[in-house]
């Protein structure tokens, strides 16, 4: 069986600086963030903010300067992300675009798509969404069934997507489609492409409310969409290759632990100076968790520094993280005896109400807990 070892992580001091800045100015710009947004924390959508972001060079942080970026560590990427979601910041609107999108063109995108949309990304001016999930398939990727028929300089696509986050607000979709289809291996004939979202024809974009009353899923139809063979990704064919490699980029973030943490705040000021001991030692408990959590997702970003490959460790992370996550409005209850009530007499009822309802979710997205578990299994040589 293989050795699973997280490696401890070590900031340079370019990263701690880096951090007291990040701090300054989100002790300004989250004066105006509402609680609701707070509780959302990298879910919650505003591009006014994301913007903000890029004005600073905090978006497409470890990118080439070529496009934009800054050409900075993934460990000072890590301390930004790091203050943003403990802060709660409303990062949503480039959250996708950042972590996945943006490396995936970066990785196997043509020069010409780099060019043309990484900028955008860094501004914090474009938006992205993941088109994989299909009706009636649940967590089978592999059974995708939206088909792209190779025309004259595109192709034309018809199917659906859904659970699709953002598609109503984001400038472009990475979708997943079928351009051919494999009798022996139903992983061959998938390719991915850049939909533009805002000018092509013959897409429609229907919302999906969640229990909260939010619209951030959607579903996506397509009938004879037009997307011209310079939106493709890579060649016909990469699509399976290209989207184990982009779901690592999901796993591997400090929101994999950090969802929640907006709940912790507001339970450390219910508590205020005098918690009782029940109080106090469950807030410790929880403190311990998080500081372990960290290390780990600390440890994964080294990594990523050296260039090494963290797939199974981020998926380890993942796998502890999100099970944590959704124990923390459970502890909330048990600790301060609150209900939680969206809309609230105070910011721990609403900020407990909607992370209650929300993080029933946490497990699913970037795979189910089983799919992660299975990752981890095979990483390990135990299957």
């Amino acid at each position: 069986m293989t050795a699973l070892y997280f490696e401890p992580g070590e900031l340079p001091p370019e990263a701690e600086e880096l951090r007291i800045e990040v701090r300054e100015f989100l002790a300004e710009a989250m004066k105006t963030v509402s609680v609701e947004q707070k509780a959302r924390n990298w879910t919650a959508w505003n591009p006014e903010f994301s913007q903000k972001l890029g004005e600073k060079g905090w978006i497409g942080i470890t990118w080439p300067k070529e496009y934009g970026g800054a050409e900075r560590s993934f460990l000072e990427r890590y301390v930004v992300l790091e203050e943003l979601l403990a802060a709660g910041a409303p990062v949503g609107f480039h959250w996708i675009a950042d972590r996945q999108s943006g490396p995936l063109i970066l990785r196997f995108g043509s020069e010409d798509q780099r060019k043309t949309i990484l900028p955008g990304i860094i501004k914090g001016e474009v938006g992205f969404g993941i088109g994989m999930s299909e009706p009636n398939s649940g967590s089978d990727l592999a059974s995708v069934r939206t088909k792209a028929t190779k025309v004259d300089g595109g192709y034309l696509v018809n199917g659906s997507k859904i659970w699709t986050s953002g598609a109503h607000i984001a400038n472009y979709l990475v979708a997943l489609f079928r351009t051919s289809s494999s009798a022996d291996d139903r992983h061959e004939g998938l390719t991915q492409f850049i939909v533009d979202m805002k000018d092509t024809d013959g897409i429609d974009v229907r919302p999906i409310h969640n229990m909260t009353g939010d619209h951030d899923f959607n579903q996506v139809f397509f009938e004879d969409a037009f997307i011209p063979d310079s939106m493709r990704i890579g060649q016909e064919g990469d699509g399976w290759m290209q989207v184990t490699t982009e779901l690592a980029f999901e796993r591997s973030g400090p929101e994999r632990y950090l969802s929640s943490f907006p709940l912790v705040k507001e339970m450390v000021r219910e508590a205020g100076q005098d918690p009782s001991e029940r109080q106090a030692i469950g807030l410790g408990r929880m403190v311990a968790r998080a500081s372990t959590f960290r290390e780990m997702s600390l440890s994964v970003s080294g990594m990523l520094e050296a260039s090494k490959n963290p797939d199974v460790e981020a998926a380890v992370m993942k796998e502890l993280g999100v099970g944590w996550e959704q124990k923390i409005p459970g502890i909330a209850h048990d600790l301060f005896g609150a209900s939680p009530r969206l809309g609230g007499a105070s910011d721990f009822e609403t900020t407990q109400a909607y992370i209650t309802q929300a993080n029933v979710s946490f497990s699913l997205r970037g795979g189910t807990r089983e799919i992660v578990r299975g990752i981890i299994a095979r990483g390990l040589g135990m299957r």
